[in-house]
């Protein structure tokens, strides 16, 4: 059985994959603002270190995964803006980095950061705010959606998660991530029913418009169903699962962007394979 540090431990879908991975035999060290074994503020640098200190100390320097499910919705009120900021971005990439070598001391270590189907269904999310937070600069990022006034929340919302998914997938492939044996991936959700989602459907405003939007199959997903992905994303079968992104949306993304992916790589990304392919070519011939 393995150790796992997860965040947002102490409702919705990080409680689900909790209480699945408990379930099932192994030790949870759950992280949350509240009700849970290690309480931190994860929209603050000192509360993010306060998470990494305290799940290195508890997993005695060992992890065999982690699941970066703590996260912030959409909010109208401007003043939230930099906390969804923190705890979105900073709250998963932050806490990875700070957790790598447990991870990596394992040997096999499986990794699930939380995305949102947001990151693919929200238009015109500037580039300069995905920018920002890939450069860890949560201030700038929030700067760069002020330009949508009091319906800037989803854009920054939805630009956190981009940002998270592009850093997973950047950094998944590396050495010291693939090469020590961590898997990094990345499940993004949809309207699932969580308590931030029933506090929306309370809205007659805010319900309209979550009904409206298109869902193929119907409905909301259910957070025991995501934790049940979650923890295949972290069992042996996942060896081969490497910086994917992995839509449970009940078919929204598909339904806008139907035709956007998959897409064939750019010559420019892999000329350089092609050169050393082009070289390898030649010396067989040679031979």
């Amino acid at each position: 059985m393995g150790v796992y540090a997860v965040t947002g431990a102490a409702s919705g879908m990080g409680r689900a994959v909790a209480d699945k991975l408990t379930a099932e035999g192994h030790r949870v060290i759950g992280v949350d603002i509240q009700e849970t074994d290690i309480v931190a503020d994860l929209a603050t640098a000192e509360g993010r270190r306060s998470a990494i200190d305290a799940v290195l100390t508890a997993a005695d320097g060992r992890l065999d995964g982690a699941v970066l499910a703590a996260g912030l919705g959409p909010a109208p009120d401007p003043a939230r803006l930099p906390v969804i900021a923190a705890v979105n971005y900073l709250g998963t990439v932050d806490l990875l980095e700070g957790w790598r070598p447990a991870l990596a001391a394992s040997g096999s270590a499986r990794v699930v950061a939380f995305g949102s189907n947001s990151a693919t269904t929200v238009p015109a999310v500037p580039r300069r705010a995905i920018a920002a937070f890939l450069a860890g600069d949560t201030e700038r990022a929030v700067r760069a959606v002020k330009i949508f006034g009091k319906q800037a929340g989803p854009f920054v919302y939805a630009a956190s998660k981009i940002a998270v998914s592009r850093w997973v997938r950047r950094h998944a492939v590396r050495p010291e991530w693939a090469g020590e044996g961590i898997r990094l991936n990345v499940i993004a959700p949809g309207a699932i029913l969580t308590p931030l989602l029933e506090r929306q459907l309370e809205s007659p405003v805010e319900a309209k418009a979550i009904k409206a939007f298109p869902v193929p199959t119907g409905g909301f997903g259910k957070p025991e169903h995501i934790a049940d992905w979650v923890c295949m994303m972290l069992s042996p079968s996942a060896e081969f699962l490497c910086g994917s992104v992995l839509f449970v949306d009940g078919g929204t993304d598909a339904y806008f962007r139907p035709d956007d992916w998959p897409r064939a790589v750019p010559l420019h990304r892999i000329a350089g394979y092609l050169r050393k392919f082009r070289g390898f070519s030649a010396t067989r011939r040679a031979e």
